[in-house]
């Protein structure tokens, strides 16, 4: 993971420049540099996000397969459908 670095005492300078006291400039500058810390593990990468990527294309590619034969499990049912009310209308004609 790369690391992002964050300048505590920059930070904690800037505070002081504003007129906070110096050890609340620099407790807070810690405090939130614990929080960057804690915080950095749930980012995402870029290997995460190809990672992602990847599974996401080869479950598309596996529902497309499961719709393309669903797609061919209808026809064949609507065709045996077909077949069953033309026979059983030529059988009710026949006996007309």
């Amino acid at each position: 993971m790369t690391a992002i670095t964050f300048d505590t005492l920059k930070f904690a300078n800037r505070l002081k420049a504003g007129g906070v006291s110096s050890t609340q400039a620099e407790a807070e500058a810690e405090a939130l540099s614990d929080v960057f810390e804690a915080n950095m593990s749930e980012l995402a990468t870029k290997a995460d996000l190809r990672e992602l990527e990847t599974n996401l294309r080869h479950e598309i590619t596996d529902l497309r397969k499961d719709m393309h034969v669903l797609g061919q499990s209808m026809v064949i049912k609507l065709g045996s459908l077909v077949v069953v009310a033309v026979g059983a209308l030529a059988a009710v004609l026949k006996l007309l």
